[in-house]
């Protein structure tokens, strides 16, 4: 490989793409990739949400669980060859996931570090305060509308900040919830000075970040259907990064001796799979224009990436907002052999007789015969013949804890009365953490760095 310091372009590992991904694939790019940055995207919606109520019942806790392990693998690397690490596995607490990192960083004589956290993106104040004008995405009903305790409000900031936060000389840049394509577009702005107006490199910055944020799907993941889409060596993906120019075009690869593939039909199913117009995707550095774009194969594993482009960026934040809204109860239950689908269609109807006579209250109720209409439902082609076996799953959201407690309890009552030759059934109950998303205006966000220097 070109010498970091002597090559044109800028390498930008992927190392996670979700809070549970793996830790090794990260670690053999810290190792062996030559990376001038490592980026650990771990967010979602719902993490975020439940990040923060880890935070409410103790302030110490609200980052990914993942963080030590991911640091401790990967950080000897990344300070042996001078790779930066840029990541969102702050989640509701970047501040206590930088005192953990620095902790970790002086635990392994890792020498002097400068750790930045990125803070800000917690709006749930100003939510809570104007929940009568916010208007929901999703509805156009106001935020006061829904029933249910508000536990989160995460704006979805931007490159700006972490940007920053390189220019000061951060050698790790932790954040909360920030747009995932901006912890890669990050590194860009600030290795090749684009300007924060420089709109048609920012939305071709942009493109590369999002082949990448999803880490391996990128590289085979969730590609894989055999005889049709082959993936060789599926259970050792190899993880992705980029090659970036100061134009923004980039090639995307991954290591040698690594699982999986990188290829024009795999960038294509990434770059389309989430876009809700591709000539106007909303993010909170760019507005995107994919219709240009160009995917061409320039070697085994090489896809380069040209032709996208941008618009201003939209002058209000996106959030996302936690509700806590009831209970779900869930049972599963197995019925086998000659006449095991009527048996299962009468355990339903004993159920369904148990609730009534029992006067429990449930605001929806769900009845799946997995393997047969789960998920098509109604458009699910009747089998050729009946089935020898029939898992029957009934999920039901109520108010109160208790009610969902009965649905599970009456499904484990089928044992001994109900049908004949059904299994030990499998029963929970779990909160419901609903998302919902509002915008707010960008003045109403004061986000800022912290530090802390090892």
């Amino acid at each position: 490989m070109n010498s970091r310091r002597d090559r044109p372009f800028v390498r930008i590992g992927a190392g996670a793409s979700y809070a549970g991904d793996r830790v090794e694939p990260a670690t053999d790019l810290a190792a062996r990739g030559a990376l001038d940055y490592l980026v650990y995207e771990t967010l979602a919606e719902r993490t975020i949400a439940l990040a923060n109520v880890q935070r409410l019942k103790d302030p110490s806790a609200g980052y990914n669980e993942l963080l030590e392990d991911r640091l401790r693998a990967a950080l000897p690397h990344c300070r042996r060859h001078g790779t930066r690490v840029v990541t969102s596995m702050g989640a509701a607490n970047p501040l206590a996931a930088m005192a953990k990192a620095g902790a970790i960083a002086r635990d392994l004589s890792l020498g002097p570090l400068r750790i930045a956290a990125v803070i800000g993106d917690d709006v749930l104040a100003y939510c809570q305060r104007h929940a009568d004008s916010l208007t929901l995405m999703e509805s156009g009903a106001p935020l006061c509308t829904l029933a249910g305790e508000i536990v989160s409000a995460n704006a979805y900031l931007g490159a700006d900040n972490i940007v920053a936060a390189l220019a000061q000389g951060a050698d790790i840049v932790i954040t909360g919830r920030v747009a995932d394509c901006s912890l890669f577009l990050a590194p860009m702005i600030h290795e090749f000075g684009w300007a924060q107006d420089d709109w048609d490199r920012l939305g071709q910055g942009q493109v590369c970040a999002d082949m990448v944020e999803c880490g391996a799907n990128v590289s085979g993941g969730f590609f894989a259907d055999p005889g049709y889409k082959e993936v060789p060596d599926l259970g050792d993906l190899g993880y992705p990064y980029l090659d970036v120019a100061a134009d923004g075009t980039a090639v995307l690869a991954k290591l040698d001796g690594t699982g999986g593939v990188i290829n024009r039909a795999i960038c294509t199913e990434q770059m389309l799979y989430e876009i809700h117009d591709p000539a106007n995707y909303i993010t909170p550095d760019v507005v995107v224009d994919f219709t240009g774009v160009r995917l061409e194969e320039v070697g085994a594993n090489r896809v380069r990436i040209s032709g996208g482009r941008g618009r201003a960026r939209p002058d209000r934040f996106k959030v996302s907002v936690g509700i806590k809204e009831g209970w779900i109860g869930e049972a599963e239950i197995t019925y086998a052999g000659l006449g095991c689908l009527e048996r299962a269609r009468l355990a339903e109807r004993v159920v369904r007789r148990r609730l009534e006579i029992g006067g429990v209250a449930l605001d929806e109720l769900r009845v799946d015969y997995i393997g047969l209409d789960s998920l098509h439902g109604e458009a699910s082609l009747p089998p050729a013949h009946e089935p020898y076996e029939v898992r029957l799953r009934f999920a039901g959201r109520a108010r109160s804890r208790r009610d969902a407690q009965r649905l599970a309890g009456e499904v484990e009552t089928l044992v001994g009365k109900g049908p004949a030759m059904g299994s030990l059934p499998r029963t929970g109950v779990r909160e419901v953490l609903a998302i919902y998303s509002v915008l707010i205006p960008r003045a109403a966000v004061q986000a800022r760095l912290a530090w802390e220097v090892t």
